[in-house]
């Protein structure tokens, strides 16, 4: 590839990632992917047939708009969007955690074997991202968190993540921290309301935060929750320019950080979706996430200006776009790493 054609590739991608209707590419569909704001695609359970589908999609996706992301929210455990057909059933981060406990060597090899096993799959189907690692802290009390944080303790969350995320990496992928800055200590589900977090900013930065601060230049995106942090900010996290300029300034991340997802019930504190995705843009994020709603995509792409996206923005998104040729899975099958990740894998279910 010219470097000429690189960075044409660099401008091409634009503040906006949405999803597709089904399991094949529709007109619509196609008219959003080639919008010029759009950066990415990321993809539900229901765009998942089989690996050959899957791939074919994928493969559509790239060719509509050659240097796109496609990500997945592909975690293990309950969030884990595509698990027939080959894929390796993967365990929850809290299993993990509790490895950890009994054998700490154990779990870090393990960890790294599961980054390793998880992005192998996706990306030889063609998906170039998973929002992973989850560095929510584990209280016992969260609905929506629950088995998806690694642990309690800031310290082995980080040091697990840093694991998986190195296996992430061997494969080729990037990774995305989330829900910063701590999704773990509130009940309530920001898919289908807005929890309010009522602990101190001090509290807050002494433990939630550290994951973000230990893993430093390891962490290559961050994704902030749809939380009230009641005693820092009236604003959510994502849409709060306070806290993002906490994680930019006082941890120093330098990577790209996504909204979550505009259509969630809790992005509602924004107002409507274009007003929610220019609050999010102008409080510090990169990329702004709308699922699940092809209209308010549509609104999203019409009302949003390109001045609303920044060089800098579209520079970070492009480099979480592999950079090396994946393994088609026949190969991978056969890969001796892999064979010895997904047996280590498949020994904690």
């Amino acid at each position: 590839m010219s470097s000429e054609s690189h960075a044409e590739k660099l401008a091409a991608l634009g503040p906006v990632m949405l999803d597709v209707v089904g399991a094949s590419l529709s007109a619509d569909d196609i008219r959003r992917i080639r919008h010029p704001l759009t950066g990415g695609v990321i993809l539900f359970t229901r765009n998942y047939q089989d690996r050959a589908q899957l791939t074919a999609l994928t493969a559509a996706i790239h060719a509509e708009r050659p240097g796109i992301l496609i990500a997945v929210d592909h975690e293990g455990g309950r969030v884990q969007r595509f698990r027939t057909d080959g894929f390796t059933r993967l365990p929850a981060m809290r299993l993990l955690g509790q490895q950890w406990d009994r054998d700490v060597l154990g779990a870090v090899e393990t960890a790294t074997a599961l980054g390793f096993v998880l992005a192998s799959e996706l990306r030889a189907c063609g998906v170039d991202l998973s929002f992973t690692p989850v560095l929510d802290l584990d209280y016992g009390d969260s609905s929506v968190i629950g088995e998806r944080a690694f642990h309690r303790d800031p310290r082995v969350v980080t040091l697990l993540a840093k694991s998986l995320n190195h296996g992430l990496a061997l494969a080729g992928m990037a990774n995305c921290g989330k829900h910063f800055p701590g999704h773990g200590y509130v009940h309530g589900d920001s898919h289908s309301s807005l929890p309010v977090d009522d602990r101190s900013l001090a509290q807050i930065m002494e433990e939630d935060i550290k994951p973000y601060d230990w893993l430093g230049m390891s962490l290559a995106a961050v994704m902030p929750a749809h939380v009230i942090y009641s005693k820092v900010d009236k604003h959510s996290a994502g849409f709060s320019k306070k806290w993002l300029t906490i994680l930019r300034e006082e941890v120093g991340f330098n990577g790209v950080v996504f909204s979550d997802d505009l259509s969630m019930e809790a992005a509602g504190s924004a107002g409507g979706v274009l007003d929610g995705a220019k609050a999010a843009l102008a409080a510090g994020c990169d990329v702004v996430l709308i699922c699940n709603s092809p209209d308010k995509a549509d609104q999203l792409l019409a009302g949003l200006d390109a001045v609303d996206s920044s060089a800098t923005s579209c520079a970070r998104l492009a480099a979480l776009v592999p950079q090396t040729a994946a393994m088609d899975w026949e190969t991978l099958q056969t890969d001796a790493r892999y064979l010895a990740a997904r047996s280590l894998v498949q020994a904690l279910l």
